[in-house]
């Protein structure tokens, strides 16, 4: 369980391959993209390959801004997040569970950035990634 599943360049990551790599999670999905067209229309998503990962990725961007990374993996998906170094406070003092503030403050450092990855398997996971979209929104 070490790598993302959509590694076949030429499958695009369809409706009917994502059941098959999500399962049951596929529902948490569907929810997952109806709650980002209704809260926050502005927002876009682009499925890519990416030869670095050799992987398809969902990209969420809003304008130029990239919100929010999303890997598919066997019956789950991720969320990552990189916030620069001035989030730190706005982190910190969110209502995230302390495992997340802690991945933040002890995270991995890429230049001036550090991320958040959130795995999500059910419906209650999309709590967490909910509220670093608050806090991306919040930054400038």
């Amino acid at each position: 369980m070490d790598k993302p599943c959509l590694n076949d360049k030429d499958e695009f990551p369809d409706d009917e391959v994502l059941s098959r790599y999500l399962g049951k999670t596929k529902t948490v999905w569907d929810s997952f993209m109806e709650f980002l067209n209704e809260s926050y229309p502005s927002f876009t998503g682009e499925w890519r390959y990416y030869n670095d990962g050799k992987s398809w990725l969902y990209k969420l961007t809003k304008k130029k801004k990239t919100i929010s990374w999303i890997s598919v993996w066997d019956n789950m998906f991720k969320t990552t997040f990189y916030f620069p170094d001035k989030a730190e406070d706005l982190i910190v003092n969110s209502k995230l569970k302390k495992e997340y503030k802690d991945k933040f403050v002890n995270g991995k450092k890429y230049g001036k950035i550090r991320g958040i990855t959130v795995e999500i398997k059910k419906p209650a996971d999309l709590a967490t990634t909910k509220k670093l979209i608050e806090i991306k929104e919040q930054l400038k």
